[in-house]
């Protein structure tokens, strides 16, 4: 293979095209460079980067069809919603006043962490209408200066900031992207790191780093911001995560960039070759034509059915929502309303639902591996890692891209584009149908079919890729279904067969290939649903299902089952272990709302993915991912209770979590309440994980119980031929 540059020496992101240009993504230069909104327009440099800078998709009122040729003029966009995001004027506008204030005059090293909008109060959110004065446009702001951790407002009208005392007495905020940067470079300054490159036989062009987040584990890792750096051969392969250098370890001050430590116990374990490993089209010796596979494309003649309004205002069929994307949480959906056919009016469905933390525990103690217990919502950013989706794969045609636009560590805006996208999806599957027997008489057959709303984005957290949909249903049901797909995580070995695994030894893992371990493993995902069925004030029912036995003589039946329905009163009656001999729906009702015939109004959560942590809870990293020891929690509304792991979640211990709020057991009957469920996964590696993963998903509903008179989907028409289109097969031309 051709000899690479030195700049091979990269972190995770260049190689799954997550830098710069090859993500569509544009940083600003630094301050005092020409930028964005501040050059000349005859200069070149800005005519390349407004054009970078814009989405390829114009501002369109009502339209919801978007494709790569078209462009939105972000540096123009103005809010027309409260809960819209921050636009590029309002991040430039924040960087201006903050580069002026004392705390950052006075700092030599400064970073903001995050930069969102400081929503409304969701009291003042809920009456407003459309047409109304938008509320004064607030800045929310975590920044480190002079290595203390800062929790800020920043009011765009007035300009004030506000230094809030919020900040968790342990952690620190999500990595930006320049920590993950400049972690994986810095070990090139020391020489015992170098020398052991090359001892390993790999030669340092050739050498890519991980910034991986160490957990928490005692008291040497505090008091100051640690990473710990491993390193994989790219030589002769794109897929480096099969590669590794085993046992190479660094740990770095993230802050100095120090190496504190570099441990190498893998020295007798080989690189695994790069054999097999790339998973490119264009690398593949015999391109597979699965001739019984012919490319598919769902055809709308008449356009989507779905606009969107003001650039984050979704509407389709009888669904209305919020839309917007974020850098912590990925993708937010918010004010989801449901139209009632009987009445015509919108009704309350959802406030906010939003992924909240994901926690990837890897199940290997030993000196290399044990730290490898991911938060990659809190650490690394979900909706950093989002990638640009790839129509025609990612997203079927007549899809809606929306982009995001983001603060980088210094302040300065940019776009990830194409990072979300909204799509109508037909696979065949079925509304509701009946066909009357023959035995009546009656020639009946009625069959609806199944059309839903997908909003979708995808994320790269380094080697595994994640896959988030919002399925809208014209049945009132929400499905919110995570994929998993990606590389593995893998573990260098000695071993090239399982005929030389020595009796009971513990691999932990499976062997994919020769000297390749793919390693144990979890993952939780926890979604925040900020549920308001028809209203704000809701109350949580635990319906259990029981088994009754009869009375001698009352049955020929022995036993049959009941429904038992407990209210939950406070947030400990409502944390739930779902248990398969022991049943129970799980309905959100909102008691003062009663349907004709007498029954509550309700959502119900419907379980899947229901792989529960079995880590002991003083297990370190349990400890932090806390928010696992549940599958369901119910907490009291509370606007700084979003993220599951705490609002500093890196080198957290564990003091600021969903478990720990809930122990405060506040009522939460007939109350403004969010109810908490986390999607689990555990995780075996096979050999056909190997060296991609197929995509492998599951799913939850929120599903309407008594919310509906009747069937909501009872006059839905069904098709005809003369509705679609005929498209005629190439051969048939």
């Amino acid at each position: 293979m051709e000899s690479k540059p030195f700049f091979r020496f990269l972190f995770f992101f260049i190689a799954i095209a997550f830098l710069f240009a090859w993500t569509h993504l544009h940083y600003a230069p630094s301050p005092g460079v020409t930028t964005l909104l501040d050059c000349a327009s005859n200069s070149p440099w800005c005519t390349s980067s407004k054009n970078r800078l814009q989405s390829k998709q114009p501002t369109l009122t009502k339209t919801p069809r978007a494709s790569t040729s078209q462009r939105r003029h972000h540096e123009s966009a103005v809010p027309r919603h409260p809960l819209d995001p921050l636009t590029i004027q309002e991040f430039n506008k924040v960087r201006k006043i903050l580069s002026s204030h004392a705390l950052f005059k006075s700092s030599n090293n400064y970073a903001l962490h995050s930069v969102v909008l400081e929503e409304p109060n969701k009291e003042l959110v809920l009456k407003w209408k459309k047409g109304q004065p938008l509320f004064p446009r607030i800045a929310s702001v975590i920044a480190r200066a002079n290595g203390v951790s800062h929790v800020l407002t920043v009011n765009l009208e007035t300009d004030e900031v506000t230094v809030l005392n919020t900040a968790p007495p342990t952690g620190y905020p999500t990595m930006t992207m320049e920590d993950m940067t400049s972690a994986t470079w810095a070990p090139l300054s020391n020489a015992k790191f170098n020398r052991t490159i090359i001892e390993r036989g790999v030669n340092l062009k050739d050498v890519a780093c991980l910034p991986i987040s160490l957990g928490w584990f005692g008291k040497k890792e505090e008091n100051r911001r640690l990473i710990k750096v491993q390193c994989y051969s790219m030589e002769d392969t794109a897929n480096f995560y099969m590669r590794p250098i085993e046992g190479l370890t660094v740990l770095l001050d993230m802050d100095t960039k120090e190496v504190v430590e570099v441990s190498d116990t893998g020295r007798s374990i080989p690189i695994p070759k790069a054999t097999n490993t790339d998973y490119r089209f264009s690398e593949q010796k015999l391109q597979q034509d699965l001739n019984s596979v012919n490319p598919i494309s769902i055809e709308q003649p008449k356009g989507p059915s779905f606009v969107i309004e003001d650039e984050h205002l979704v509407k389709w069929a009888n669904w209305e929502f919020h839309l917007k994307p974020d850098t912590r949480a990925g993708v937010v959906v918010s004010r989801a309303k449901v139209r009632d056919l009987e009445s015509g009016v919108l009704r309350d469905v959802m406030y906010k639902g939003f992924t909240s933390e994901l926690f990837v525990p890897y199940m290997d103690p030993t000196d290399a591996w044990y730290f490898k217990t991911y938060m990659d919502a809190g650490e690394y950013g979900f909706g950093l890692q989002a990638m640009p989706l790839d129509p025609l794969n990612d997203c079927p045609r007549n899809a809606y891209y929306m982009d995001g636009v983001f603060a980088a560590g210094d302040g300065v805006p940019y776009v990830r584009s194409n990072m979300v996208c909204v799509f109508e999806r037909y696979t065949g599957d079925i509304g509701w149908r009946h066909a009357e027997s023959p035995i009546t008489g009656m020639e009946i057959k009625e069959v609806r079919p199944k059309v839903t709303l997908v909003v979708r984005m995808a994320a790269s957290v380094a080697n595994y890729d994640y896959i988030v949909d919002w399925e809208f249903q014209t049945d009132g049901l929400i499905r919110i279904k995570v994929g998993l797909s990606g590389i593995l995580m893998v573990k260098g070995t000695a071993y090239e067969n399982m005929n030389q695994v020595e009796g009971q030894e513990n691999l932990f893992g499976t062997l994919l290939s020769e000297n390749v371990i793919g390693v144990i493993h979890d993952h939780y995902i926890t979604f925040y649903l900020d549920m308001d069925i028809d209203g704000s004030d809701n109350s949580f029912v635990n319906v259990n299902i029981k088994r009754q036995e009869t009375s001698p003589g009352e049955s020929p039946r022995k036993s049959y089952l009941k429904a038992v329905r407990n209210v939950a009163k406070t947030e400990k009656d409502a944390q739930i272990q779902l248990k398969l001999y022991d049943p129970s729906e799980f309905h959100v009702i909102n008691p003062t709302k009663k349907t004709r015939v007498g029954n509550p109004v309700g959502y119900k959560v419907v379980p899947g993915g229901t792989a529960a942590s079995l880590l002991d809870h003083e297990d370190p990293p349990q400890k932090r991912g806390a928010f696992t020891n549940n599958q369901i929690w119910v907490t009291q509304y509370n606007r700084s209770e979003q993220w599951a792991g705490g609002l500093f979640v890196y080198q957290s211990h564990g003091e600021d979590t969903l478990d720990v709020w809930s122990e405060r057991d506040r009522p939460i009957e007939n109350k403004d309440i969010v109810v908490w469920y986390t999607l689990g996964f555990h995780h075996i590696p096979c050999q056909e994980d190997f060296p991609i993963m197929p995509t492998v998903s599951s799913s939850f509903d929120l599903k309407p119980v008594n919310f509906f008179e009747s069937n909501p989907i009872l006059r839905a028409p069904p098709y005809f031929e003369k509705d679609l289109p005929v498209c005629r097969p190439a051969y048939s031309a």
